[in-house]
């Protein structure tokens, strides 16, 4: 179900943000799109519902409504930064070696930062960030079949 704008408007009025029909669009379609999308998919869709919008408009939306904890911005290795909404809860993500699908986990054990480093060197720990590798149900199942090549050599070794 698509969130009226008033209502998207609003949240980021709440978060000190002014209510743009560029953020509206980009804040929208964050929370529209499935998984974790990267910039030019969050772009190509605000494009369908805005007309023609640069790039760096795109790009200053997201660091803005970042910076103010509206949007979480990912970074896996090798992999375009991703942008997700579900925010403040610091969990943790799964990611696929094969095609980069990503998926949440919830925090390994209890509240943030849920995980405590061997040595702190006096910092307040508030965040643990984690990334779990592996190969998803689908480029398994592909591998398996045999799409193209041996299904060993889709799967990494240990």
């Amino acid at each position: 179900m698509e969130r009226p704008v008033e209502e998207i408007a609003d949240q980021l009025r709440d978060h000190g943000l002014r209510a743009t029909t560029t953020r509206v669009a980009v804040l929208r379609a964050v929370g529209e799109l499935s998984g974790h999308p990267d910039t030019d998919t969050i772009a190509t869709r605000v494009r369908e519902s805005l007309g023609t919008i640069s790039t760096q408009a795109v790009y200053d939306g997201l660091h803005a409504m970042t910076r103010v904890g509206l949007l979480r911005r990912i970074e896996p290795a090798g992999s375009p930064a991703r942008y997700e909404t579900r925010v403040g809860d610091n969990h943790h993500h799964l990611v696929c070696r094969v095609c980069g699908a990503t998926h949440d986990v919830d925090c390994v054990v209890g509240a943030a930062p849920c995980l405590t480093p061997s040595e702190t060197a006096d910092f307040l720990v508030d965040e643990a960030e984690v990334t779990f590798w592996g190969v998803c149900p689908d480029c398994q199942a592909a591998a398996a079949a045999g799409a193209g090549r041996d299904a060993r050599s889709s799967v990494p070794a240990a």
